[in-house]
């Protein structure tokens, strides 16, 4: 769950950036570029994180703050569900990862299947928009909405790739130990849920 003093940071980030993005009183510039340091001095005393390294991804962002995007692809095979291995961790997630820029939503999922797993798959529909703050995963620096779209499994075979080691399909009673910065076994649940069903209600916050 999110915990305050990441929260805190957080909103005197957004607050900075946008003060950045749109003021033009050199000393209302400084004294947001004072915030920006103030927040991402917070992070690094209540984190393992190094002070230059979160100063670069704050200082990186530009314009009015927003949350980053994270785009699961939720691929049943029967009552499986796919997973892959991530390489970072040594943990299953589903596969997905950042949403870039110039595809939609179900584009990145899909490329994201094919990329990390090798299966080629088709969207169906978005099961979930979830807020990262809301759920029990460790902190994180950015705050991060996640999208989980179903797709439909129509080809391809296993095939790790550079981020992942392995590939499998897990029932909801057999999971493999879960990279818990990507997915949650009460997420996870929630999905097997929706398998099967042809009207479910999106899943959101």
């Amino acid at each position: 769950m999110s915990l305050k003093w990441l929260e805190w940071a957080q909103q005197i980030q957004a607050i900075s950036q946008s003060g950045l993005a749109y003021s033009k009183d050199v000393y209302d510039i400084e004294r947001f570029k004072e915030l920006r340091e103030l927040s991402a001095e917070i992070v690094a005393e209540f984190s393992n994180k190094n002070l230059e390294e979160v100063k670069k991804v704050f200082i990186n962002e530009e314009g009015y703050q927003t949350p980053k995007v994270d785009i699961r692809a939720v691929v049943f095979k029967e009552d499986k569900i796919l997973m892959v291995k991530e390489k970072s961790d040594n943990c299953w997630t589903l596969p997905g990862g950042w949403a870039d820029i110039g595809l939609s939503p179900s584009q990145n999922a899909v490329k994201e299947v094919e990329e990390e797993s090798g299966y080629i798959v088709k969207p169906k529909r978005v099961l979930a928009v979830l807020d990262r703050n809301m759920h029990p995963h460790p902190p994180n620096i950015h705050h991060i909405y996640k999208l989980f779209i179903e797709c439909e499994l129509i080809g391809g075979t296993p095939k790790p790739s550079v981020e992942t080691s392995d590939v499998g399909f897990f029932s909801k009673d057999s999971l493999p130990p879960l990279s818990i910065g990507r997915i949650t076994e009460a997420q996870l649940q929630k999905l097997f849920e929706c398998n099967g069903k042809e009207n479910v209600e999106v899943l959101f916050d």
